[in-house]
């Protein structure tokens, strides 16, 4: 099976390739789209046999929940059996967006979509191509990210394809994802809000519509035995075929590190990458230099970093090392995800 690939902007939306789209989707099928956040992997998330075949073309743990991705509030109801009054004002102020909430699930919600748990994760994604192809669906898509299990989340169409074109009846090629990482989840099945997967929206941002809110003490541990309450962040995430590891520590020893280790394994014959920013970039000495934005601009690193990742595979890196990106606002959701994509790889300086 080889994908069908429709190309189309949120500006300018193929309605006859939505509505192919959102045929196979009534039928079983399962279509690959861009959302504001990254590419997803879209199935009825009402149809117990479409969600394992999301399991199966990713090669995904059939315990890792898929979210519910909706194209109407009102459609809430249908999957979520108690909607807290908090959860509807944070609706209120970020959806449609990416934002995702944990609600106890109602049976309309099949156990093979939500990995067995008897909550749901619920979004209403903000991209129109997104919007549309839900509402020509059905309604209802659970979709995860759409890249094999373990890889970089895909920001590209292109990265889509190489993963899983062989594996999906469709992608829909809505260009580059605005975002670049994937939403975050607020869990409302705890007495206090709490945040299982850091993104565009931080902490500080949520309490402002809120009051308190907790974060799991799993998701930014560096040890990798301390367990996150989300299945997903359980299992390793976005890594590239090469060794990564995450240099920290005050900027000026960071540079002179990697300096030294880039030009150690140079010498030993290795292929070497260097995920920085603009700040640094002309710092570095040795192997393929790649900026991926700007701190003060943090919103760059997120958009660039999983294509950045992509890229050294595709330009044959063995190893990598980067600076941490301790930045104010989306700083703990890019940490986050580099720190699964080193395997937790981390040298002090």
């Amino acid at each position: 099976m080889r994908a069908w690939i429709a190309r189309m902007t949120e500006d300018k939306i193929d309605q006859d390739a939505i509505e192919k789209a959102g045929q196979i989707l009534k039928e079983g099928g399962l279509v690959a789209f861009p959302t504001e956040t990254v590419y997803g992997l879209g199935g009825n998330a009402l149809d117990a046999k479409a969600s394992e075949k999301i399991y199966a073309a990713k090669g995904r743990p059939s315990d890792n929940p898929l979210i519910i991705h909706i194209g109407r509030m009102e459609d809430l109801e249908t999957v979520a059996a108690e909607v807290p009054e908090s959860a509807r004002k944070l609706a209120a102020a970020c959806w449609p967006g990416p934002l995702t909430m944990i609600f106890e699930k109602t049976d309309a919600v099949p156990l093979e979509t939500t990995g067995g748990l008897t909550s749901v994760a619920v979004r209403y994604p903000s991209n129109k191509v997104a919007n549309a192809l839900i509402l020509a669906g059905g309604g209802f898509i659970a979709a995860p990210s759409a890249n094999t299990s373990g890889r970089p989340s895909p920001t590209k169409a292109e990265h889509v394809i190489e993963d899983l074109g062989e594996k999906i009846d469709c992608i829909l090629d809505g260009g580059a994802a605005d975002i670049g990482l994937e939403s975050t989840i607020v869990d409302f099945t705890e007495e206090i809000p709490t945040i299982l997967r850091p993104g565009y929206y931080n902490k500080e941002m949520l309490e402002k519509v809120l009051g308190t809110v907790r974060v799991d003490p799993g998701i930014l541990a560096e040890d990798s035995h301390v367990r996150p309450k989300a299945p997903g962040m359980r299992y390793k995430h976005y890594a590239p075929k090469a060794d990564l590891t995450i240099i920290q520590g005050e900027m000026g020893h960071v540079i002179q590190e990697i300096n030294r280790l880039a030009g150690e394994q140079t010498k030993a014959g290795k292929k070497v990458g260097v995920l920085c920013t603009d700040e640094t970039k002309d710092q570095y000495t040795n192997g393929d230099i790649k900026s991926i934005g700007l701190r003060a601009e943090d919103e760059t690193i997120a958009h660039h970093l999983f294509a950045s990742l992509r890229d050294f595979d595709e330009d044959g890196v063995e190893v990598i090392y980067s600076e941490a990106f301790d930045t104010p606002r989306m700083g703990q959701a890019i940490m986050n995800r580099l720190l699964k994509a080193a395997g937790h790889k981390v040298v002090e300086v």
